[in-house]
């Protein structure tokens, strides 16, 4: 496996499990991330289970906006309750 640097790594969001319970928001101190409604093109794109999900969690989910400010300290991983945010090499 190869060793990517700290400052090269971005926030993923996993759809079929984030609640937008906000977790991530508070715990990151570059504010990458926010909570908003996922639109009715992204609900229809996500796995039943995960549409379920969004309904019952008031169709809320987080969202890495500003993931280019990432410091990659690994605040929100440890945060989300969910273990729905990974961090990944960001794209050359």
């Amino acid at each position: 496996m190869e060793c990517v640097p700290a400052k090269n790594l971005e926030p993923v969001i996993d759809r079929s499990r984030c609640e937008g319970k906000a977790d991530c928001v508070t715990a990151c101190p570059e504010q990458v991330f926010d909570i908003r409604v996922v639109s009715l093109e992204e609900r229809e794109l996500l796995p039943f289970v995960a549409r379920m999900k969004l309904w019952v969690h008031g169709g809320k989910q987080a969202y890495a906006s500003r993931a280019s400010d990432c410091a990659s300290c690994g605040a929100c991983v440890t945060a989300c309750p969910e273990k729905a945010i990974t961090l990944r090499a960001r794209a050359s």
